[in-house]
């Protein structure tokens, strides 16, 4: 009874932290798509000369940001793996209560009524465990979308064919604001 008592606690933990890392997904999800909303927003001012200067700088900062979002990407990834290992380790625990129900006579009934509900909580922890992967893919597949458009955006409609680093994509960003902001420093000296 103890020890089902402690893997009740446990799956429960566990359903709070997916629950938590859901939330945190549909928050960066959220997030996304406001970035992607600004994006637009962003590209519509480049007519304008004079907001030219301020859409360079939202675009560093955007770049920064992105490289932070792809940091907490990471460290979902790595908190839905070590609760997938946990979550294994809860239902060899399980397998091993059905085993030694199976063995006691006395307490057969009362041990497969505990089995029943801890796989019933494993079961659901699977599903938000699915849920959060599926919520992770499309987080990522946004993600790479955008990361898509802003290297579209710096190179145009060839990009270079091997793969560029973050650190590349922000260097040649800012290249292009340093030579847009040269070239309008060039059209105000010549009036």
């Amino acid at each position: 009874t103890g020890t089902l008592c402690s893997l009740q606690r446990q799956l429960e933990i566990q359903d709070s932290q997916l629950r938590k890392t859901m939330s945190e997904k549909e928050r960066l999800q959220q997030e996304l798509r406001g970035r992607e909303h600004q994006l637009r927003a962003m590209s519509a001012k480049f007519c304008s000369l004079r907001e030219e200067r301020k859409h360079e700088e939202m675009m560093a900062a955007m770049a920064r940001e992105n490289c932070s979002l792809q940091q907490v990407v990471t460290e979902q990834e790595s908190q839905l793996a070590e609760q997938g290992a946990l979550l294994s380790d809860l239902q060899a625990t399980v397998r091993q209560l059905q085993a030694e129900a199976l063995s006691s006579g006395h307490r057969a009934r009362e041990q497969q009524r505990a089995h029943e509900e801890v796989q019933s909580q494993a079961e659901r922890l699977q599903h938000l465990e699915l849920q959060t992967r599926v919520a992770l893919e499309r987080v990522t597949s946004r993600f790479e979308r955008f990361r898509s458009k802003i290297i579209q955006a710096t190179f145009g409609s060839k990009p270079p064919q091997a793969e560029l680093t973050d650190g590349e994509v922000l260097e040649a960003m800012q290249k292009i604001i340093d030579e847009r902001a040269e070239l309008h420093q060039m059209l105000k000296l010549k009036g």
